[in-house]
Order: C-alpha cells, then structure tokens, then sequence
C-alpha cells in the first residue's frame, strides 16, 4: 500500500468508524454473549449450548456474561454501549419485547440500539387446572367462565412477565370477564392450583411438565401458533376457537446498532450451524426448547411484532407502566 493509499484509507476509518471494523479480520478476539438471566435457567443454558458450538466455528473463544436484574436493563444497557464490532452479544427475548412494551424510560430504544443476529429457540406456554378439578378441557373452563363472569381467576407469574400478559391477551381474544391473578413465581401458581385457590393457570410449559407428567396438573391447551413436540395430543387455543390467541415464548441474539452487515452475516451462520448441530439440538430439547434457525430479519420481526402486541395488550388490561 502507497503512503496515499493509506491515509485515504485511514481518513475513510476516521469517518466511518464500521468501515474500520468490517475491514479487520472478525472476530479478533473472544466473543461474549450478554445474558439477563442467572446462571442456570433455560436462557444461560441455551446460551452456554449454542455459545459453546459458535466458538468452534469462529475460531474464538465465547463467554457468557450472566447479567440479570431490572427487567433485562442492566444487560441491555451493557450492550448497547458496546463497540459495534461483534463481539458483544446480547440474549434477547419475549421478555426483551415485554420490558420495552412496559418501562416508561429505558435507557436505550430497544428497537435503534440493537441489530437482531438470529432467533436461538422457542418455548411454549400452556393453560393447566387441577388434574382432579372441574376443567377437563378448554371448553369447561370456557363455559365456567362465560356463565359466570369474574369469577374464574387464572394465576401466571409476576406482572409484566409474558406469561401474564398472554393471560390478559387470552382473556381478550376469548372475550371473557376473569381475572388474571399474578404471583410470585412459578411455584407459588402450581401451590394455589393445586390447593383450589385458583382455577388455572398459564406459565411456560418446561416448569410445568413435571407436575403435567405425574398428574397433578391437567393441560388444557398450549397458546403458540402450532401444538408442542412434548404434548402433542393437547390442542392449540386457535384450534379450539380462540383465533386470536397466538403466544409463546422465544429467545435470540443481538448486536450492537451500527454492527458490520458482514460480521452480523457472520455470526448469523455461526448460529445457524449450532442449531443444526444434533448435540446443540438435544441439549435444548431436553428444557422443552424448540431450536428455531432464521434470519437477522426473522428475529427482528420476533422483536418488533412482540413490542407492537404486548403493547397493546398492556393498554387494554390498563397495566400501569413502570
């Protein structure tokens, strides 16, 4: 290179910061996946399975950064004021849509501080009751309900999580009078079915399997677009005449805003080649995940279309933004 061409091309670097990045070898160094959850749930372990696959087809190391606590804010913010170079990642989610659905002033704009990678997984929520109640399908609970209104309560975790807005958006598409009952956690829903506190409760369906499979809670219908690989004999909310019922859970990855289009490509089929892996595959299986491989836009639908739904969902049930 001439000493003209070089300071052309440091002038053009100086102006174009990306076109710098995209011209050094990618990646340069260890990758690090920004998780906002604690060690050990499904989304670090997704996170660890496909990670652990795109080190090998990198040539880099990857490390996950466990980074939980206000809403995914935390993580968020993290990678948000990462440099654009692609290594920094971050674990986006339903959960990712719900919070910027339902915090007033993030410190970001989640849809203009992030690129979306790809998609990683999705996981299905469900409707359950009592195995020894009342409700023996959907259509019990369905009738309970419209004979006597405001009487059924349906319980799901904390407000503001998915799970307790796909209640308030079952509630709506149903067009039923009920009230959605939020609770600390997971345990505490299975605790107050099972005692007849409550008479439902909708929560994602890998916490639940256990209570499903030894009987103790009955599946009435799972919510998402298509039945679940794990409760194939249990039909869809839209099967049964809920048609404008369609939620379930999902997770992806996502880089920094003003990321190469080069390096997102390249991450992209990293990703891609960690699902289609059958290791990859059975670890995810084996939490009741389903591996979804896609496209940077396919996860940036996820992202947008979930902000748009659980939006509005939040107007109609009144929800207070916090």
């Amino acid at each position: 290179m001439t000493r003209r061409q070089f300071l052309l091309a440091s002038a053009a670097a100086a102006l174009c910061p990306t076109a710098a990045v995209a011209a050094t070898k990618f990646p340069a160094k260890a990758v690090r996946i920004v998780v906002p959850n604690a060690p050990g749930g499904a989304a670090d372990i997704t996170a660890r399975a496909v990670g652990e696959h795109m080190a090998r087809t990198l040539g880099q190391p990857v490390v996950i950064d466990n980074r939980p606590g206000a809403g995914g804010v935390v993580a968020g913010q993290t990678v948000a004021n990462a440099a654009p170079d692609g290594h920094t990642l971050l674990l986006i989610s339903s959960g990712t849509a719900v919070s910027a659905a339902l915090f007033k002033a993030l410190p970001f704009d989640t849809l203009k501080a992030f690129t979306p990678v790809a998609p990683l997984a999705t996981f299905d929520l469900v409707i359950v009751a009592n195995e020894g109640g009342d409700f023996r399908t959907l259509g019990d609970l369905l009738q309970f309900a419209r004979q006597n209104p405001g009487k059924l309560n349906l319980g799901t975790p904390n407000i503001g999580t998915t799970q307790h807005l796909a209640a308030e958006l079952f509630k709506s598409a149903a067009g039923l009078d009920l009230q959605v009952v939020p609770f600390k956690g997971t345990p505490d829903v299975i605790t107050a079915i099972r005692s007849g506190q409550l008479h439902a409760g909708l929560d994602i369906l890998s916490p639940l399997l256990a209570q499903i499979q030894g009987k103790a809670l009955r599946p009435l219908t799972v919510t998402g677009a298509r039945r679940s690989r794990v409760l194939p004999d249990v039909p869809t909310a839209q099967e049964l005449g809920v048609k404008g019922l369609n939620a379930a859970s999902w997770n992806g990855l996502a880089v920094p805003a003003r990321t190469p289009a080069a390096v997102v490509e390249q991450l992209n089929k990293a990703v891609n080649a960690a699902l289609a892996d059958a290791g990859v595959r059975q670890k995810l299986e084996a939490l009741n995940l389903d591996p979804h491989p896609g496209t940077p836009q396919d996860a940036a639908r996820m992202l947008s279309g979930d902000i748009r739904r659980w939006s509005e969902v939040i107007d109609r049930a009144g929800i207070a933004r916090q």
